[in-house]
């Protein structure tokens, strides 16, 4: 039986993978805890709770993976605090959650640019994320670089919606990725043979057609 725990399940990659995880016929059962009530789905167990860290505290099931799809921006949490609390604090504590239950592969989407040392705040906060990451001991840490993410979101981002046809003409690693196609990513990372303990996936090397290719290793 293969249990997940996905958080961001309602985001713009997470609400795709979340999609492709009822679909995919290796995954038995999905915990996607959210703020506000999923509709009722089959293989979804959906806890609910304002904080997140609320939901993720008690959870007792054994799993067997983690997808964590959670992302922000400044502007939509309201502050740096709020920021650092959804793409940081929170990817953390899920992956906490899974070491604590017996998860062996922590796949997690950060961002185009990650680096602790950046000077940009958003940058260098995905980096510290992965640092973090890395140093939680997981036998598999798979970490996905997209850049700017291309979808229907519900609440839209107006930079983001000015930057596309921009970035949808750049090349390698700048060039815009669809949601679609970043967790086309995970699912086909989540079943392929492991190599190395970390396997990181930049953006260019997502594939953007609808059979997705396997993942390179670092």
């Amino acid at each position: 039986m293969n249990r997940v725990l996905l958080t961001g399940a309602t985001g713009l990659v997470g609400s795709h993978l979340l999609r492709l995880l009822i679909q995919d016929a290796r995954i038995d059962e999905i915990i996607a805890p959210t703020r506000r009530p999923l509709p009722a789905m089959r293989k979804v167990v959906n806890p609910v709770e304002e904080d997140l860290t609320d939901v993720l505290r008690p959870l007792n099931a054994s799993l067997d993976m983690v997808f964590c799809c959670l992302g922000t921006t400044r502007k939509q949490a309201g502050s740096k605090e709020a920021f650092l609390h959804v793409d940081y604090t929170l990817v953390i504590d899920s992956a906490l959650t899974g070491l604590r239950l017996g998860a062996r592969h922590m796949l997690v989407v950060s961002a185009h640019g990650a680096n602790r040392h950046s000077p940009f705040f958003y940058s260098k906060v995905k980096g510290e994320m992965e640092n973090a990451l890395r140093h939680q001991g997981w036998p598999r840490l798979t970490i996905i670089r997209p850049s700017l993410l291309t979808g229907d979101r519900v609440h839209k981002r107006s930079v983001e919606s000015l930057m596309a046809p921009l970035f949808s003409i750049l090349p390698g690693d700048w060039r815009a990725v669809p949601a679609k196609a970043v967790a086309r990513t995970l699912i086909e990372a989540a079943f392929s043979p492991g190599r190395n303990a970390v396997t990181l996936i930049e953006s260019g090397a997502i594939p953007r057609s609808e059979a997705a290719a396997g993942a390179g290793s670092e």
